[in-house]
């Protein structure tokens, strides 16, 4: 077995459900200490943080991810333990297999290969792993980030490890996301007997037509390389359990997927409009709680996203797509303070899921690459 292979199944095998690290960044550390770095555990709360560092001047290139998974799901319905790392036909099964302990794995042995073969290399080399990105992401990377902001350390690149491929290894790489925004708006009419409306004033009717014209309602255009912001309803909850009585309140939960081409106060301001405009009309009250989770950020093309498509050419014979799309990252947290920041990592078919899974050929060609991209950006 390779090396990259059996760190892995050393991550894997630890049950690190967010936000517990459950001894990941430990073993890290150890392996990073013996090829020159500087480790600094950086707790935050409930969150088990890495701060490692190889060299003090020069561009600083960051390998960023977490070893925090989510829960397995029905384990009887895996065809392995989900912390056993088994083997199977050539894949390594197990949580956080592909999100992403396979690509910490593959990162680390990567680095270690190339100070190997490059002792002298220009440059810095850093670790930023944190146990948080799964949950609430209030601890972990942002909390780094600012520690670092404050002892004036400038990230240069940012190299992600999140499972970004879809059909085979490296054929998509993110350069950017679109920043998301939760809020719950909440309506209030009155409550009363349903035999008796007029008494009463639905809270779910009062909420249908806010919610029809917000789902209709185009945000923005997007452009070239983000799609138009996207509206989605998460939860809707109303009503008191029972069949006769009309609902005074509603609670709508939604989510916006937004791009670089609208703002949050913007934003706001649609959904407020929107409310006034039915509350002028109707009598009732409403209240609207805004949690913005990241704010869309996009590198552009330079010298990074240049040494990966060098480094996946030499691996894989193949260019990637670069890709805004899909979900937030920790990357929201690491671009606004100047760094060129991609996303590379394992195929994303079973993340998340019962099984998930990573190819072992995959992870070696992965550490291949990452090597590659050290070796464009500081040999």
């Amino acid at each position: 077995m390779t090396d990259t292979l059996i760190l892995a199944q050393q991550l894997i095998r630890r049950a690190s459900v967010t936000p517990d690290d459950a001894g990941c960044q430990q073993i890290l550390a150890e392996r990073l200490e013996k090829c020159g770095f500087h480790c600094e555990h950086m707790p935050f709360g409930e969150v088990d943080n890495l701060w490692a560092v190889r060299g003090d001047q020069g561009p600083l290139l960051v390998f960023a991810g977490h070893t925090d998974v989510v829960p397995t799901g029905p384990k009887d319905l895996w065809v392995h333990p989900p912390f056993s790392a088994e083997i199977e036909n050539n894949f390594l099964f197990g949580r956080g297999a592909a999100d992403m302990k396979g690509g910490i794995a593959a990162m680390v042995t990567a680095v270690e290969r190339f100070t190997e073969h490059h002792p002298q290399h220009r440059g810095q080399i850093g670790f930023l792993i944190t146990s948080d990105e799964e949950g609430p992401a209030r601890d972990g990377t942002v909390k780094v980030i600012e520690t670092l902001k404050q002892r004036n350390i400038q990230i240069d690149y940012c190299v992600i490890g999140e499972p970004t491929s879809s059909a085979r290894l490296g054929d998509v790489i993110k350069v950017g996301r679109r920043g998301s925004m939760n809020a719950t708006l909440t309506i209030t009419g009155t409550q009363g007997h349903i035999a008796y409306p007029q008494l009463a004033n639905n809270a779910i009717h009062l909420a249908a037509p806010i919610i029809n014209e917000l789902i209709s309602l185009e945000w923005d255009r997007g452009n070239e390389n983000f799609p138009p912001t996207a509206f989605q309803i998460s939860n809707l909850q109303a009503g008191t359990g029972a069949s006769n009585v009309v609902p005074g309140h509603v609670d709508i939960m939604f989510n916006l997927r937004f791009s670089p081409e609208i703002t949050v106060d913007e934003i706001k301001a649609k959904v407020e409009a929107c409310c006034n405009r039915w509350q002028e009309s109707r009598n009732f009250e409403y209240e609207i709680n805004w949690e913005l989770s990241g704010q869309p950020f996009e590198t552009h093309y330079g010298e990074l996203i240049r040494a990966v498509e060098d480094a996946l050419k030499q691996t894989t014979g193949k260019k990637p797509e670069l890709s805004t799309s899909g979900g937030t990252s920790d990357g929201r947290f690491i671009a606004p303070a100047g760094a060129q920041v991609i996303e590379l990592g394992p195929l994303n078919a079973t993340i998340h899921q019962v099984n998930e899974c990573v190819s072992i050929k995959d992870l070696e060609m992965l550490s291949a690459t990452y090597e590659a991209i050290l070796v464009g950006l500081l040999a």
